[in-house]
């Protein structure tokens, strides 16, 4: 019997499919049903602050990423995340102060970012804290 090796992928590729995937699940249309008995159902949402466009111009164009990836914003705040023509995201980028930025989630306000949401580096670079993957601002 011949053993074959187990075939190696690349760590990002598997992480991006992965958070896809997760989207894909969570972003499931329909009605919610309510949290069984016994378990703490997520807190509510706040509603999407106002946005000036002062507030987002740092972030505001295409960004690139090595996976073929990339995210793009708008004056107003909005922007999406696209890979290979597919939309994961799709939403708000909601200032935190400094260069970070949170991002909305399903139409509403987290309050936090500790993973959905990017950061600017003083390289000119932009970090998405759900990969931790680094993209680069696109020429005009």
């Amino acid at each position: 019997m011949r053993i074959r090796p187990a075939r190696v992928r690349r760590p990002l590729a598997l992480a991006g499919t992965a958070l896809a995937a997760a989207l894909a699940l969570t972003a499931c249309g329909g009605e919610k049903e309510p949290a069984p008995a016994g378990t703490a159902a997520q807190p509510p949402l706040a509603p999407l602050p106002k946005v000036r466009p002062a507030e987002v111009e740092p972030l505001v164009g295409r960004w690139v990423g090595t996976a073929e990836d990339y995210f793009e914003f708008k004056a107003d705040g909005t922007g999406v995340w696209v890979k290979d023509r597919q939309t994961l995201w799709k939403g708000l980028a909601i200032p935190e102060g400094g260069d970070r930025f949170r991002f909305s989630w399903q139409g509403g306000d987290p309050k936090t970012a500790s993973y959905w949401g990017v950061s600017l580096t003083g390289g000119g670079k932009l970090v998405f804290a759900g990969t931790n993957q680094t993209y680069t601002k696109a020429k005009a």
